[in-house]
Formats: C-alpha cells, structure tokens, sequence
C-alpha cells in the first residue's frame, strides 16, 4: 500500500543554467520527503518547454538565465493556464538585493528563496508553494522594493481598499498567516479568507507574493514597518 507521503509527492522542475548548482539542487531535494524531481532545464526557453511537458505542481526557477529569463519563463507559464492550472513558481537566486526578483514576484511568482539557504528551507518552500500559500521573506523584500526607483512603483488604489482590508494587506506584508491575521484583528479565518480575496482582486495581484510587492511600491507599507 502506498503511503500518504508518497501519493502526495509533490512534483519539481528545476530550471537554473549552471549545471553543477542544477545537478547539486536535483540531488538534494530529490532526497527530501514529499518531493518528486520530475526534471531539469538550463535556460529559460527549456523551462517552458519541459513544464509544458512534465506538467509539475512547482517549477524552481532561476533568474538569470540564457535565451529567456526566469521573469519572461514565468510569465509565460502562468498565462498558459491549462485545465488543471499552471505550475506554482518559485525563484531561487543567489542576492536578496536581486532587481529581478521582484520582477519576477509580480509577474506571478509565488515567491523567492536564497540559494544559500539550508535544503530543508528550499524543500519547504517548495511545499508550501505546491500548497497554493506565498513564501514571503519580510525583511529581504523590504530591502528589494525599497531599492526600486519610485516612478516604477505600481500605483495602489487606496481608496478601494476598505480599513480593514488595508490592515490585513500590512499584516501579510509582515509575513503573518491567515490563522495569525485572524488572532491579531481578532475575527474569523473565514473573514481573513474573504478580506485576502478581496485585497487580490482590487489589487489585481497575480496572488499574495504580489500584493505584498504592490503595497510595498505604493508606499501603503515601508521599510521597518512592523504590525
């Protein structure tokens, strides 16, 4: 009988150009619980190709690639939305300072990992993704959107956010949960769930990773803020 662990295995693709850093990532995560290394990819152009093919839950994508960019590699996969839906992105890069990381959080991305981050890390934020939830690392993203000039800040409709939706978008930009958002504003999950939907859809946020981009770029959330 197969365990639960292993029908739930969550399926990656691994698309970084450096094949050493390629090989050592696929070795080690295929070594991780949960985790299915379906493939690998060196550019950009290949990542779409073999995503399309192997269809993962996750795709692993480096930034800085040949032929086409892990920004252009993830906007594309996630405007071929197939019945089943595109693949969860997460961008792995080597600087927390990377520009390109940001562009990649809003062209859909579900967020971002450190290459020097221990495996376990990766391979958790990995899952979380597959999961449909954002890896948000605060503090880094602070300082990426805050090193971004102002004029390609994306404008923030504040008058459509109600108070309560502009608070629970400053709670998300500190990396609290849903279940943690709850117990600080003290209402229901189900009314977080709700007000989250409603942030997503005024913000026109590709999901939580991008709206927390947006807020930081509109000034409605700052470096050092805290909740």
């Amino acid at each position: 009988m197969i365990g639960p662990e292993a029908s739930a295995a969550v399926t990656l693709l691994i698309a970084d150009d450096d094949e050493v850093t390629r090989s050592g990532l696929r070795m080690l995560l295929a070594a991780q619980p949960g985790i299915a290394v379906v493939g690998e990819a060196a550019d950009g152009v290949e990542a779409v190709e073999r995503a399309r093919l192997l269809r993962p839950d996750v795709v692993l994508m480096d930034v800085r690639m040949p032929r086409r960019n892990g920004i252009e590699a993830t906007r594309q996969l996630l405007a071929e939305a197939e019945a089943s839906g595109p693949p969860k992105v997460v961008v792995i890069t080597t600087f927390e300072n990377d520009g390109y990381v940001t562009a990649a959080l809003g062209a859909g991305a579900s967020g971002f990992v450190l290459k020097r981050h221990p495996v376990r890390q990766i391979a958790e934020a990995v899952r979380v993704a597959a999961a449909g939830e954002a890896i948000l690392f605060p503090a880094a993203l602070r300082r990426m959107v805050a090193a971004r000039p102002l004029d390609s800040a994306e404008a923030l409709p504040k008058a459509a956010l109600t108070g309560r939706e502009e608070e629970v978008l400053r709670s998300m930009a500190t990396g609290l949960s849903n279940p943690e958002i709850a117990e600080s504003l003290t209402v229901s999950l189900e009314t977080v769930k709700t007000h989250v939907g409603n942030v997503l859809t005024k913000l026109g946020a590709q999901n939580r990773t991008h709206a927390v981009v947006i807020a930081y770029e509109s000034g409605l959330v700052v470096p050092g803020f805290t909740s």
